[in-house]
């Protein structure tokens, strides 16, 4: 309990963003754009390439361009973020449009539906919908 105290006294308010490095910035950027909808926006002027992508006023993935990225071996340690949204069957119709492939995840006790995708490197992501949508539109779990 003792953790748990601590945390909630130094005044923690929400998950900021994530920080995503890449050798395909432009490839990314479009992917978070055109599936997600998230603009890219202000960042400030560092040192190496990179472009802060915004969902309204927040710029919540921080993509951060490398010219190579470090191999990863064993189990990765961040396994994925995920983004509260509505309006499910537009988020839908435009992953059909764009072709990208996605699992839907049915979690009855929370109320949600996840639609998981993966971003151009691999990142796995999930966007989370009320579950009374998906009820509406008759979507169903993906098959394991």
């Amino acid at each position: 309990m003792g953790p748990v105290l601590w945390v909630a006294a130094m005044g923690l308010k929400r998950l900021d963003h994530v920080n995503v490095c890449t050798t395909q910035l432009e490839k990314l950027k479009s992917f978070y754009s055109e599936v997600l909808g998230l603009n890219p926006g202000p960042r400030p002027n560092f040192s190496f390439g990179g472009a802060w992508m915004y969902c309204g006023a927040y710029p919540v993935v921080h993509l951060v361009e490398r010219q190579q990225l470090e191999p990863v071996t064993g189990d990765i340690r961040l396994q994925h973020f995920a983004f509260a949204a509505e309006n499910l069957a537009d988020f839908l119709a435009r992953l059909k449009q764009l072709g990208v492939p996605h699992r839907v995840g049915i979690l009855e006790d929370f109320e949600l539906c996840q639609i998981t995708v993966h971003d151009p490197d691999g990142n796995q992501l999930h966007v989370d919908f009320p579950l009374a949508e998906a009820q509406r539109l008759g979507v169903e779990r993906s098959p394991r």
